[in-house]
């Protein structure tokens, strides 16, 4: 933000707001192409802000702080500045673009790309086989419920469940990262194989569909402290062991309003596959009062970075699919209808719908890939020693005196 922003939205004088860097509260750095202005950060402007108002009406700053609000934890993994996201510094599109699965969860993990850790699943916490080498069925159930079933099975198995020093859980992380593939591929993790490639196989796509899976696990690694990751961290304070942390995320991840939103978009392009007039049946969905999902994020204003990053992939390595052509018509009437984007569960609903993949891919993909997030949380969280538990403030009938 230029000085003049910043000192507005702070109503503080330029004085002012030169004291508040001076002092180590705010941040500020040259301003790319002015000789003299310089830039202050917006995330330190809103903190500051946030902290006047909390002076103000401390009841209001903490209802928000839970809604999109004012920052309640810290935390190391994932910076968000409105435009992009950061793992530990590092640019989640220059990550998706050169960095596998594996090396993304170590920096997470770790803060290295080479942290070495094991990815071989102790005997004892393999998923149940049938004599035919297929995993045992649990009567039925979609993705989440068949992992964390096997999720509960595999902590009881496993001897280093409840080391959670950051090896300790870093290295159960892998386990649970190649258990849950195992359980989405209908086989075993393929021991050493990457996680992208053994996905790709049991779901029939080729290497250049490999390349997007591998980028939507990533892009799906981690952000912040959405309702998953938030969960996740409250199990992790309480002692519990990462398998339990990951369950725990997966409760809140299948939500409609949350990783489950895919579902609905997939529903969404079914529905209107055939339709040419998109942007009046989009019209004609909102007079009904029905949603149109899979489009605008609140914390960016400008589009979600993380559909960009997967639809430009899947415009380089599939420009004459006609489904391609059909998500992107989408998103181009949607954007029109609401002048909103697409977000990071319209990409996923795009790309199951691009290479065929089976129903339900795109929570598949999202479970997965935010597993590594889940994990790195546990581990901060770990380390930590505390427990989260805010006070609710009560709005019920006041008891009186008898």
């Amino acid at each position: 933000m230029s000085a003049a922003d910043a000192a507005a939205l702070l109503r503080v004088s330029r004085a002012t707001l030169y004291a508040y860097v001076s002092r180590g509260f705010l941040r500020s750095q040259p301003m790319p192409g002015a000789t003299h202005e310089r830039g202050y950060a917006r995330d330190d402007v809103e903190r500051l802000r946030r902290r006047t108002e909390e002076r103000r009406n401390p009841d209001k700053a903490a209802a928000r702080a839970l809604q999109w609000g004012m920052p309640i934890l810290e935390s190391s993994i994932t910076f968000i500045d409105g435009k992009r996201l950061y793992y530990r510094g590092h640019d989640v599109a220059m990550l998706a673009r050169s960095r596998s699965v594996e090396e993304v969860a170590s920096l997470v993990w770790t803060g290295r790309f080479d942290a070495p850790l094991s990815t071989a699943l102790p005997a004892r916490t393999r998923p149940a086989r049938t004599g035919t080498g297929r995993l045992v069925k649990s009567g039925g159930l979609p993705f989440v419920g068949r992992a964390q079933s096997a999720l509960a099975a595999a902590a009881a198995s496993d001897p280093m469940a409840f080391d959670i020093r950051p090896s300790g859980a870093a290295s159960c992380g892998w386990r649970i990262l190649h258990l849950l593939t195992a359980i989405a591929s209908g086989g075993e993790s393929g021991g050493m194989a990457a996680i992208d490639r053994t996905l790709a196989r049991a779901w029939g796509v080729e290497a250049r569909g490999a390349d997007v899976i591998r980028t939507a696990l990533i892009l799906c690694a981690d952000h912040e402290l959405n309702v998953s990751s938030f969960t996740a961290r409250c199990v992790a304070s309480s002692g519990s062991s990462p398998y339990s942390v990951v369950m725990a995320g997966l409760a809140a991840l299948e939500g409609p309003r949350h990783g489950g939103s895919g579902a609905r978009v997939e529903s969404m392009f079914g529905a209107l596959r055939g339709t040419r007039n998109l942007r009046g049946a989009m019209a004609a969905r909102l007079a009904r009062g029905e949603p149109i999902d899979g489009v605008g994020h609140p914390l960016y204003p400008g589009g979600d970075p993380r559909a960009a990053i997967l639809l430009e992939l899947l415009r380089e390595r599939y420009a004459k699919s006609a489904e391609l052509a059909f998500v992107l018509d989408f998103a181009a009437a949607a954007s029109a209808t609401l002048r909103e984007r697409p977000n990071v569960d319209f990409a996923l609903a795009a790309t199951a719908r691009v290479l065929r993949l089976p129903p339900g891919a795109p929570l598949t993909m999202f479970a997965i890939g935010r597993t590594i997030g889940w994990i790195g949380h546990a581990i901060e969280q770990y380390a930590t020693g505390q427990l989260i538990r805010p006070r609710a403030k009560y709005v019920g009938v006041v008891p009186e005196a008898r």
